[in-house]
C-alpha cells in the first residue's frame, strides 16, 4: 500500500508539473490584454485536465448552435424528425443584415430544404437564420435547455435566438457556457453519451468542415485535426463580447482533446483575440504531442 501511495504521489506530482509548464505558457499568451479568456482542456484518454478561469459564465455567440443542433438531432433519434424531410423557408425567414449563407444564395426565400442541409448551413456555415429556423422546428431555446438539463450539463443557459441577440448586447450574455461545462459536454458527445452513435458521426463530421474560425484554434494544427464550432459577437462600439472557439481534437496518435477557449469582454482588435486563441491551441498541442 505504501508502494502504491508513493506511486500515486509522483503521478500526481507528474500531473502538476505538466499543467504549471502548460499554464505558464499560456499564461504569457494572454498576459497584459485587456480581455477575459477562459481555457478549458480535456484528454478523452489520459484524463487529462487544465483550465483557466474555467468555472466563468461566459456568453457563447454562435458556439449555442452546437448545443442546437444536439438538440435537433435528438428528435431525430427519436423519430420525431427526419434528416431527408423538406422544410419550406420562406423569404421572410431570411431576416436581412445578419450573417446568412442561405440567404446569400437563395435571396428570395420560398425554397424548400432538408433538414440536413439546414443543420450543415447551420453549424458548419454558422448561419444565423437556419439557426432560427431549426430552433422554431423544435419548440425554441426552452426545448435546447430542457434537452441539456436531461444530460446533466451545468452552466449552461440558453434564453435568445440569433434574431433576439441582434437587438441589444445584454441578450448576448444572457446566452453562456463555462469553458468547463463545454469540454466535458464535447468529451460526452463524442463518446455518445448526448445522442445515437450515428447521430454523434454525422455531427461530427460537419463539425469537421466547419468554414469559420480558420484564423482561430485550427490556424496552426493539421489540416483536418479539429472538428470544432466558433462564436463571435463582432465589435460593439470598442469591446468584443465575445470571440470563441471550442471542438474536439484528434491527435496524429489517435487520442483526443476537447479545447475550448473563449476570448470575452476585450478591447484588444479582432486580430489580437483571434491570435490569442490560435497560439493558446498550438501550446495545447505541442504539450501533447511532446
Amino acid at each position: 500500500m505504501k508502494k502504491l501511495g508513493l506511486i500515486l504521489m509522483l503521478i500526481s506530482g507528474y500531473i502538476f508539473a505538466q499543467n504549471s509548464v502548460l499554464d505558464e505558457k499560456i499564461s504569457s499568451i494572454i498576459k497584459d490584454k485587456q480581455a477575459t479568456v477562459g481555457v478549458s482542456v480535456l484528454g478523452f484518454e489520459d484524463g487529462f485536465k487544465y483550465n483557466k478561469n474555467g468555472d466563468k459564465k461566459l456568453p457563447m455567440l454562435s458556439v449555442f448552435k452546437f448545443h442546437i443542433a444536439c438538440a435537433v438531432l435528438d428528435f431525430v433519434d427519436k423519430g420525431k424528425l427526419s434528416l431527408n424531410q423538406k422544410i419550406l423557408v420562406k423569404k421572410e425567414d431570411l431576416l436581412e443584415n445578419t450573417w446568412s449563407p442561405i440567404r446569400e444564395k437563395y435571396p428570395n426565400g420560398n425554397i424548400q430544404l432538408t433538414l440536413d442541409e439546414i443543420i450543415n448551413y447551420t453549424v458548419a456555415w454558422s448561419d444565423n437564420n437556419g439557426c432560427d429556423i431549426l430552433l422554431r422546428l423544435i419548440g425554441g431555446t426552452q426545448t435546447v435547455q430542457k434537452f441539456m438539463n436531461s444530460k446533466k450539463v451545468k452552466d449552461f443557459q440558453i434564453k435568445n435566438n440569433e434574431e433576439q441577440m441582434h437587438k441589444g448586447a445584454k441578450f448576448l450574455y444572457e446566452n453562456y457556457t463555462t469553458t468547463n461545462s463545454l469540454s466535458l459536454l464535447y468529451y460526452n458527445f463524442y463518446n455518445n453519451k448526448i445522442l445515437s452513435k450515428k447521430s454523434t458521426d454525422y455531427l461530427y463530421n460537419i463539425m469537421l468542415k466547419t468554414s469559420t474560425g480558420i484564423n482561430k484554434l485550427k490556424e496552426q494544427l493539421p489540416k483536418e485535426s479539429i472538428a470544432h464550432k466558433t462564436g463571435s459577437s463582432g465589435k460593439v462600439k470598442n469591446l468584443t463580447i465575445a470571440e470563441n472557439d471550442s471542438g474536439i481534437v484528434t491527435l496524429p496518435n489517435g487520442k483526443h482533446y476537447s479545447i475550448v477557449v473563449f476570448v470575452n469582454n476585450s478591447t484588444e482588435a479582432e486580430a489580437v483575440n483571434c491570435r490569442m486563441i490560435s497560439d493558446i491551441s498550438k501550446v495545447v498541442w505541442d504539450y501533447f504531442n511532446k
